[in-house]
């Protein structure tokens, strides 16, 4: 076991009277990769700010190494004159402070020092390093080179976390990074991260981040933590098999409790049967209630229904659209139907948003024709109209403005059904976090039932089971979808159809998007190298059918062994008496883990086998 790099011991803390953790311990061993989840509002964001010391606990303990270094990106970097590189470079304080001193030291032995300590901590190739992290997080030599003050500040933010990636802390903790990226950037961070040589903690909503970049899922719930091993779809499915048991166990102790007190009710009065009943009552003291799980909170996204008009609802002829310049994107010819749920790809600055814009009309072509039907209403959300929300006014008002006929039931039921509830809806936005922010976005953006929905990175700031409302309203809306995500989990479950954005034109992409994923990953070499023209496959022998045949029945034995196994470990855990041992619970809690991560290799290799025997029998 490796040794602690944090220990959190029985801490309690409180906001305005309210407790956000009470005896909550948790220990994160050295160089972990943890992923902090839990509802939005829990306090995950303070736990951060109780590690690094910038809230005093009510009680308990918050232990780490000595020497410990722990960094995360606290707000963007200041609009100067310095270079996105030197300002990087600057992040490892101790370089830079090194680098000073180096200048103007004059004593022989401590410009041994330096320079010993400088080849310790790498310092000559800190110019690369930082470059490479600038480079994955989208900005070229040209743009390295350029001051802070160029760019704005959601890039600035990028430029910041590039700098606390550089440091490389001991402790890394990041609150919601790949907000500010697109998928390109988070791609490359998911990477990164899980070659990162110390200890992170993350807090995200990104599934795709928690699955291939973390080992552990810290799990906030009910003033408590939990660490759990495994990536969160394991977590997931480990958390729901422990509430069914939870919930298993709770129905037979209330039947236990009711029998219980029947028998009192009956037989209280009764002399003879006195010493049963009273027996008995003092058995329903003893019991220890089971408290049922909490229900898992119900997100929901209403999407009104538009009606149905002829297809195509827009069609792209020769189009060309930019700015002031030269066209971003020309010779454009595209149709969408109503019936489309498009993704788009492509790399940052190569035209996803302007062809947003040119679609909803925010642009006009300057070459070519755009042919809109006649009666088509298109709704937009990006993130800037969440910006541009009135901070003094509420939910209510925003709706109200758009709609003065209508009546506050009918309008505080429009904010119900975006999980607005009646607090919210009064509440000024400026007090709203940032996800319910979105959610009135998103309102506001479909309110008159679109036949097109353009979504350009509508998942920031939403949790995993807000994240999950959307991909369900997004699967019952009835108009067509355009999406620019860096989530790639909801790309997946949304998008049938993707459309490739670069140099200008706008094409179908052919692949899927884990071959997309892993040409982002591969970077500029990837779009080198041209494809091998593939020979032609010679016809597999009968010994080779014969022996995938045999795979294929491996595989279907695999299956059913585990599925066996999965149905005891079910019926083991469905026993309340089992949690009269914790310990022990908690043993085959684990096993029923490992078992249904068994399951799903199994079945990965399973479909793989048949797969190719179904190539070979072609």
């Amino acid at each position: 076991m490796r040794p602690a790099m944090l220990r959190i011991s029985d801490i309690t803390y409180s906001v305005e009277g309210r407790p956000l953790f009470e005896g909550a311990s948790a220990v994160i061993p050295t160089g972990h990769k943890v992923g902090l989840v839990g509802q939005n509002g829990t306090g995950k964001t303070t736990l951060f700010r109780l590690i690094r010391g910038e809230l005093a606990l009510e009680g308990g303990e918050i232990a780490m190494p000595s020497r410990a270094k722990i960094g995360g990106v606290a707000q963007e970097v200041p609009s100067s004159a310095t270079s996105l590189l030197d300002t990087v470079l600057e992040a490892d304080t101790e370089r830079a402070a090194l680098m000073a001193e180096a200048e103007t030291a004059t004593d022989p032995h401590r410009i041994a020092e330096i320079q010993h300590r400088l080849a310790d901590i790498d310092a000559w190739s800190a110019e690369a390093r930082a470059s490479a992290i600038l480079k994955g997080l989208g900005f070229d030599s040209e743009a390295q080179a350029r001051p802070c003050s160029d760019f704005s500040g959601g890039w600035r933010m990028r430029v910041a976390l590039a700098g606390v990636l550089f440091a490389q802390p001991d402790l890394l903790l990041l609150d919601e990074p790949t907000n500010y990226l697109d998928l390109e950037g988070a791609l490359w961070l998911e990477s990164y991260l899980a070659k990162y040589p110390h200890t992170v903690i993350i807090i995200s909503h990104d599934r795709g981040l928690l699955n291939r970049a973390v080992g552990a899922i810290l799990h906030l719930e009910n003033r408590k933590l939990t660490l759990w091993s495994g990536p969160y779809d394991q977590f997931a499915r480990s958390r729901a098999a422990l509430r069914a048991v939870q919930a298993a166990e709770v129905k037979k102790q209330d039947a236990r409790r009711a029998h219980l007190q029947s028998f009192v009710d009956r037989f209280k009065a009764k002399a003879s049967k006195a010493v049963q009943a009273q027996s008995r009552v003092k058995m329903l003291e003893k019991m220890t209630p089971i408290l049922a799980p909490e229900e898992a909170r119900k997100v929901v996204f209403t999407f009104p229904a538009p009606e149905q008009l002829s297809p195509p609802i827009i069609t792209m002829e020769g189009t060309a659209v930019g700015y002031d310049g030269p066209p971003v994107l020309r010779r454009l010819d595209l149709r969408i139907d109503q019936d489309d749920r498009i993704a788009l790809l492509g790399r940052n600055g190569e035209g996803k948003s302007t062809l947003s814009k040119l679609l909803a009309g925010k642009l006009a072509p300057c070459e070519g024709k755009v042919v809109r039907s006649s009666k088509l209403r298109i709704g937009y959300f990006a993130q800037h109209q969440v910006d541009e929300l009135h901070l003094d006014e509420t939910p209510l008002q925003h709706i109200l403005r758009l709609r003065p006929a209508e009546g506050q039931p009918r309008l505080r039921a429009r904010l119900a059904g975006f999980g607005l509830g009646a607090d919210q809806a009064d509440t000024v936005v400026g007090r709203l976090s940032g996800g319910q922010k979105a959610r009135l976005s998103l309102l506001l953006a479909t309110i008159d039932a679109p036949h097109l929905l353009i979504l350009d990175e509508p998942t920031n700031h939403l949790d995993i089971e807000s994240r999950e409302a959307l991909v369900e309203a997004l699967t019952e809306y009835s108009g067509a979808v355009i999406l620019v995500s860096h989530d790639m989990h909801l790309l997946g479950l949304v998008a049938d159809r993707l459309w490739l954005v670069k140099g200008g034109a706008v094409a179908p992409y052919p692949h899927d998007l884990e071959t997309y994923r892993r040409e982002l990953l591969a970077g500029d070499d990837a779009d080198k190298a041209p494809e091998k023209p593939k020979e032609k496959a010679p016809r597999p022998s009968r010994d080779t059918v014969l022996a995938l045949k045999a795979e294929l029945r491996r595989s279907e034995e695999r299956l059913a062994k585990l599925n066996g196994m999965r149905d005891k470990l079910a019926v083991k855990l469905a026993d309340p008496e089992l949690y009269e041992r914790p310990g022990e619970a908690v043993i085959w809690q684990k096993k029923y883990a490992e078992v249904m991560e068994a399951l799903d290799r199994a079945e990965a290799l399973w479909l793989a086998a048949a797969e190719k025997l179904e190539a070979a029998e072609a």
